[in-house]
């Protein structure tokens, strides 16, 4: 059966669409279990009624004609209790429903499993038979597997609108599809697709006019991939036998116009570009081997895949870079990356799209520190139908609608609009202190990467910066920046916020920030090698960078201060210490005349809150990391669209790790910032405020919208606010408790423009 299982689920993920799979699907049930029928029911959301979708053994002239209510009938019952129904005879069951048009009068037994994605009933799955028999437990178990292994796969089709559209056209319909909000705001614009280098499940299909260039084009990143087996084959003559050099040959023969060659010029000649082209034949490929029993063939499909691989990413090097972006464009892609941002003019981008990730991805996080509308996380997008159609993000839901009708366009731009008469509204404050009503002042600071927050960040009165991440530098290089080139940076940083202070934070990646030039692949990357860790484990690069901090701060204005990520031992605060020390050592005996930086520590995992005290006696101030603080605490992933409603910032664990590291930094006469996104919302802020928060840093864009937030309340009756949650042990109570505190206090267009939207255009 396990056979079966990875065969069916092959067929069903290469299916061209939904029909086509949901036939795969009921015929290849049938066949493996042996039954007079099988049968599979997809439920409309708009209906609210089960669609009776495909079948093998009842009557095809019913299929999508027929529906039934979500209490009628077994499949009613299957989709009600969601579990599995295995009745011996099923007419006699009391919810048994007779529908003369589809012709199952002759069949007694069945078995019904429900298809659920994320908690919801999608479809039943059904399988019948003529004589009275319960399906063993073998049956029920080999249909429970199936149904759930290909769940997401109906998931991802079924939102793509197949209850809109009749025929198995790409057209795509005015639908809405669900993520979870990456960066607040509302645009209007046109999908620029954007893939990774060398994916071939990734390439969108795209039309051309001149097929001989573009054939051009395919035989030479043909030719330059022959020449690389070539070369290694050359470079391996001595060590491998020809037996094994052979399979060199194979590659090379693989690219003859008699085989995959021939076959992708075929389709360039049909209008097809050339890398859609070889995604088609390539994917064909893959498919038919590792559809066959043999196991030596089936490891075949993955040598054609790394064939297809090499070759798309040599016609990739003959593109240019840089992606032109028409205007108002918003950016979509499978995983967007903080180096795709780098590929493109940002002037022209009004918002971002990612398939994958979360609201927490460093590309929602540079999406809100440029102010520009995101959703990640949106399941089902027709990424290769989708480029240069007309769509709408609205990042404070986390929906896209696609091709948008008028009155769907028309509610949006109103809300464009209204947004940005509401920044406007706030403008007055940027010279106003951030100060409560009973004169107690918060330090608002902003969170930077890129010299484009600057301006914004001093526009909206930031009085310092409490995150620079210096790591956005590495990210968007193709190597190791050198000192120099560090130094240079920073140094605009510092000379751009002077006299104000700019905490820098040491090199972190590792997680869910990768270096191309520098992979670190783990199993479990979020709680592997990054941060402090492999600085540490590389003191050259940690030396290099705070070296470069260090002499860009002399003659400079500003008050530097170096931070520490991702520490979780005193050990290793020790250690780093000692080596910035070192640094500082070195630069004065070299004549460089500067103040030795403050050094802080970023609480980011359990253990440095557990160990605070101690970690705070060793530093000059802490700082909170509240995203990666919080995804630890409550071992959620930030970036798993399937668990992202379990991270939540409100809950009273979190809450209490919080008041404990501020409490810990003030017994020790230390202060304490907080540089995660939880500083940026109103409604988290005023909590940490009445933590006694020395500074609130965040992205510029929230800014005013916090400082708003701080004028409106005093101290006392926010400390009342934290006394009142900190009894409270439901993390979704404390967020409607906390949003209704603003509200009374005049501030309800900040808890919408944070929290959402209250309605959602049809």
């Amino acid at each position: 059966m396990l056979e079966v299982l990875r065969k069916v689920i092959q067929e069903v993920n290469a299916a061209s669409n939904l029909a086509e799979a949901l036939e795969i699907i009921v015929d290849r049930i049938q066949s493996a279990m042996g039954t007079h029928v099988c049968s599979i029911y997809l439920l409309n959301d708009e209906t609210n009624r089960f669609v009776f979708m495909a079948t093998r053994g009842l009557n095809q002239e019913m299929v999508r004609e027929l529906s039934i209510d979500m209490t009628e009938g077994l499949v009613g019952l299957v989709a009600e209790r969601a579990e599995p129904i295995n009745l011996r005879d099923a007419p006699e069951h009391p919810r048994y429903l007779y529908i003369k048009e589809i012709g199952e009068d002759p069949f007694h037994s069945f078995l019904g499993v429900p298809v659920i994605h994320h908690r919801k009933v999608l479809g039943v799955l059904v399988v019948q038979q003529k004589e009275a028999r319960r399906f063993d437990e073998s049956e029920e178990a080999f249909l429970i597997t199936l149904s759930a292994q290909l769940a997401g796969v109906i998931a991802h089709a079924k939102v793509t609108g197949i209850f809109q559209q009749a025929d198995n056209s790409h057209d795509l319909l005015p639908k809405i599809y669900s993520g979870m909000p990456g960066s607040s705001g509302v645009c209007v614009g046109k999908a620029v697709v954007m893939y990774p280098e060398a994916d071939l499940m990734a390439v969108p299909e795209k039309a051309v006019s001149d097929a001989e260039k573009e054939i051009e084009r395919f035989r030479t990143a043909v030719e330059s991939t022959r020449e690389e087996f070539l070369d290694m084959t050359r470079q391996l003559a001595d060590r491998l036998q020809p037996e094994e050099l052979a399979l060199f040959d194979a590659y090379i023969h693989m690219l003859d116009d008699t085989a995959i060659t021939g076959e992708v010029i075929s389709l360039i000649n049909e209008g097809q570009w050339a890398q859609g082209a070889l995604s088609r034949v390539i994917q064909k490929h893959v498919t038919n081997f590792r559809s066959m029993d043999d196991a030596y063939l089936r490891e075949r499909g993955t040598d054609i895949e790394d064939l297809g691989a090499r070759v798309l990413g040599r016609l990739q090097q003959t593109e240019k870079k840089r992606i032109r972006l028409p205007r108002k464009a918003i950016l979509v892609s499978n995983e967007l990356t903080p180096a795709m941002l780098g590929e493109v003019n940002t002037r022209s981008l009004v918002g971002l799209v990612s398939i994958k990730g979360s609201g927490n991805s460093h590309v929602a996080i540079l999406a809100r520190a440029m102010g520009i509308p995101a959703v990640i996380g949106v399941e089902g997008l027709p990424l290769s139908h989708l480029d240069n159609t007309q769509i709408v993000v609205n990042g404070f839901e986390g929906n896209v609608i696609l091709q948008p009708d008028q009155e769907q366009l028309s509610y949006y731009r109103a809300i464009e609009k209204e947004e940005a008469t509401l920044i406007e509204g706030l403008e007055e404050l940027k010279d106003l202190p951030a100060q409560t009503t009973d004169n107690q002042r918060i330090g608002l600071w902003v969170n930077t990467g890129l010299m484009t927050d600057t301006l914004l960040s001093l526009d909206r009165g930031a009085e310092g910066v409490g995150l620079y991440r210096t790591e956005v530098q590495f990210i968007m290089n193709d190597r190791f920046p050198t000192e120099e080139e560090q130094r240079i940076v920073y140094r605009e940083h510092l000379e751009a916020f002077a006299p104000r202070p700019v905490t820098m934070r040491t090199l972190d990646i590792g997680g869910d920030k990768a270096l191309s030039y520098f992979p670190i692949e783990e199993a479990n990357p979020f709680l592997g090698w990054r941060g402090i860790r492999v600085t540490l484990d590389h003191p050259e690069i940690f030396l290099s960078q705070v070296r470069a901090m260090i002499r860009a701060n002399e003659g400079v204005d500003a008050q530097l201060r170096i931070m520490l990520p991702m520490v979780s031992s005193v050990t290793e605060v020790d250690e780093a210490q000692r080596l910035i020390s070192q640094c500082y050592r070195e630069l004065v005996e070299e004549g460089v005349e500067v103040e030795m930086p403050d050094v802080g520590v970023m609480i980011e995992v359990p253990s440095a809150v557990f160990q605070v005290a101690d970690i705070v006696r060793r530093v000059d101030f802490l700082s909170v990391g509240s995203n990666d603080l919080v995804q630890y605490i409550l071992a959620v992933d930030r970036n798993n669209a399937r668990v992202a409603e379990l991270y939540q910032n409100f809950h009273p664990s979190v809450l209490n790790a919080l008041k404990q590291v501020a409490d810990a930094a003030h017994k020790q006469k230390k202060t304490v910032s907080i540089c995660g996104e939880m500083a940026g919302n109103p409604s988290e802020a005023l909590l940490l405020m009445a933590m006694d928060y020395d500074v609130l840093s965040m992205n510029a864009v929230n800014l005013l919208m916090v400082k708003a937030m701080v004028r409106a309340f005093s101290m006392s009756s926010a400390k009342q606010i934290l006394a009142h949650v900190l009894k409270m042990d439901n993390a979704h109570l404390i967020k409607n408790y906390v949003d209704d505190q603003l509200r009374e206090a005049g501030l309800a267009q900040l808890v919408r423009s944070r929290q959402g939207l209250t309605t959602i255009a049809p």
